[in-house]
């Protein structure tokens, strides 16, 4: 079986569009966060499926296209060793099983590619992604951007930056 790490897109990958200190996706440009090209190589050098996962609310609420979207995680994929993106297009109460904090898509996902869960991980910037990983029974990582909203419940690693993941995977240790 493989194992996986399941990336959210917007604060992990790509960087959120903040505002009164509440994440919001951006609606038309990918702009790589500082360290993501790093890690990424370094999971797949430690063999790991690099799959993300991510909520895309705008879908439903008409703020954006799913063709839109697509674009935007097609140029991702064309510049990062991503090995497949699940897309939830839902809103809260569309009460769907792929909606974060709902373990659907990585459930999806593991099904898809035999990803042996529980050797996997979750790294995500807001307690929906935290939560979703502990559900799914990975072991998750947090990066606290001290975002205006609830943390995680969940027993997870935390970090403030996502160079500092580095040293979960065998990178040298980030110092800022």
């Amino acid at each position: 079986m493989n194992k996986a790490v399941f990336l959210d897109r917007d604060g992990i990958i790509n960087y959120s569009v903040v505002r009164d200190n509440k994440p919001y996706p951006p609606r038309k440009i990918i702009t790589y966060m500082e360290g993501i090209f790093k890690l990424a190589h370094l999971l797949i050098d430690n063999d790991y499926l690099l799959i993300v996962v991510t909520n895309q609310p705008d879908v439903a609420r008409g703020k954006i296209s799913i063709e839109e979207v697509n674009a935007m995680n097609n140029r991702m994929k064309q510049s990062l060793p991503i090995w497949d993106v699940f897309v939830c297009p839902h809103d809260d109460l569309d009460y769907c099983e792929c909606r974060k904090p709902k373990p659907g898509m990585l459930l999806d996902a593991a099904k898809k590619h035999s990803i042996d869960l529980g050797k996997s991980w979750m790294i995500g910037d807001r307690w929906k992604d935290v939560e979703a990983g502990t559900r799914a029974g990975c072991q998750s990582i947090f990066v606290d951007y001290g975002y205006d909203e609830i943390r995680p419940a969940s027993q997870i690693h935390t970090v403030a930056d996502i160079r500092e993941i580095l040293y979960y995977f065998g990178g040298k240790k980030y110092e800022s």
